[in-house]
């Protein structure tokens, strides 16, 4: 390696060097999904981001989804997937697959790619941290449909996660919710459930991880990707249709955290090798962040 490269290499350290001083001791929360997570490989690059993370003094919380692999353990199960307004239909034999595969399958798994690269990390099943409530769908009518046990969480116990960051370990959280009444499990939308415990531990940032880039003016040219924007712009771009469909959820659910403490929201491509360290440690960026 030439010493100019080698020069390279440092400067890209320099760079990073204030915002590993802002961000020491702080938490971010990290939502991963999308079809980012059904690449090993990607995951398992992740995984090691993560580590340095938390190696750098910084606090990771992880709430992952998994959506395909649900689906797919439901169809080797006889089960066939139904989505309505966005979310999965989960009958009570659907939410025991839903369990299995998101709190005893992806959950240790990611758990196990950490300690791997020397980190640490505990799994927790999302009934364990988030308190839910069942909710219905609106269906392509505009009618309201019973689907299932699905819910949205209403709040979140805390005390063991903090345990767990005290120890300097990385918490990983699946998007299960305990019914309010019962008790019985509820599947919850991940990045609901992400920006829900964001604001409990009033995180410095929410992390969106996922298949897409970040918002984009224009969603077909990759090139339009916007880098940051502020409350005002986000509503301008929700009322002009640049932001629609399942971004919708997404973006309501960044304005509601920046409102109940969270430091900044972050859009960014898991399919990015070291999208998260990029977009974390260096001016521009790689995603898309949103501010108050």
């Amino acid at each position: 390696m030439s010493l100019d490269a080698t020069i390279n290499k440092a400067s890209v350290l320099i760079e990073a060097l204030p915002y590993l001083q802002s961000f020491r001791g702080h938490t971010f929360l990290i939502k991963m999904g999308g079809s980012a997570m059904e690449d090993p490989g990607l995951v398992r690059k992740v995984m090691r981001d993560i580590v340095f993370l938390e190696v750098a003094g910084i606090n990771p919380v992880i709430v992952h989804g998994g959506g395909k692999a649900i689906s797919a353990a439901m169809k080797e199960a006889g089960l066939e997937a139904k989505f309505i307004g966005g979310f999965r239909v989960t009958t009570p034999e659907a939410i025991e697959i839903v369990e299995q595969t998101l709190s005893h399958t992806i959950n240790p798994g990611l758990v196990k790619m950490i300690t791997e690269f020397g980190g640490k990390a505990h799994g927790i099943p999302g009934t364990e941290v988030f308190t839910g409530r069942r909710i219905q769908a609106t269906d392509d009518d505009g009618q309201q449909v019973d689907i299932g046990r699905v819910g949205e969480a209403v709040s979140c116990q805390l005390d063991a996660i903090e345990q767990i960051i005290k120890a300097e370990t990385v918490p990983v959280i699946s998007p299960l919710g305990a019914e309010e009444e019962t008790g019985k499990p509820l599947n919850v939308n991940a990045d609901l459930a992400a920006a829900c415990l964001a604001k409990a531990l009033k995180a410095t940032k929410l992390v969106y991880l996922s298949d897409v880039p970040g918002i984009l003016s224009d969603r077909e040219d990759q090139s339009t990707l916007i880098p940051s924007i502020n409350r005002s712009e986000a509503n301008e771009l929700i009322s002009d249709g640049t932001i629609s469909g399942g971004m919708l959820p997404k973006i309501h659910s960044a304005l509601d955290s920046l409102d109940h403490g969270v430091g900044k929201v972050h859009f960014i491509d898991g399919r990015t090798p070291h999208s998260l360290l990029l977009e974390i440690f260096t001016r521009s960026g790689v995603g898309t962040e949103i501010v108050s």
